[in-house]
């Protein structure tokens, strides 16, 4: 499946993203299909090829959660957010420790 997605550039501290069209399992670093464009989220300057990423989502590839917000917020496309959560060791520990408070309520 065809994915949507950002890839990192730029020096330390001075975060740029492009973004690229490639396989959903492939690394972001490595090659790609076609390079849709650039964002800089620190001065909010961006470069979209907006008929490429309308032709692209046209043809099944599925943008990323943040790429999806990214493009609602600069209008490419129409819809609602998304919610995106980042997943940290200490979130999976709460879901666990919840997980089996549940399950122990459920066997009572």
């Amino acid at each position: 499946m065809l994915a949507i997605k950002l890839s990192r550039i730029g020096k330390k501290h001075q975060p740029s993203f492009r973004l690229l069209v490639l396989e959903k399992s492939k690394d972001p670093w490595g090659n790609f299909l076609e390079d849709l464009g650039y964002y800089n989220p620190l001065t909010k300057k961006s470069s979209l090829n907006n008929e490429r990423i309308n032709y692209w989502i046209s043809k099944g590839a599925q943008p990323t959660k943040t790429v999806h917000n990214l493009l609602v917020n600069l209008q490419v496309i129409a819809g609602k957010k998304v919610k995106v959560t980042k997943v940290t060791m200490k979130n999976q520990e709460a879901k666990k420790q919840s997980d089996a408070k549940e399950a122990a309520k459920a066997a009572k």
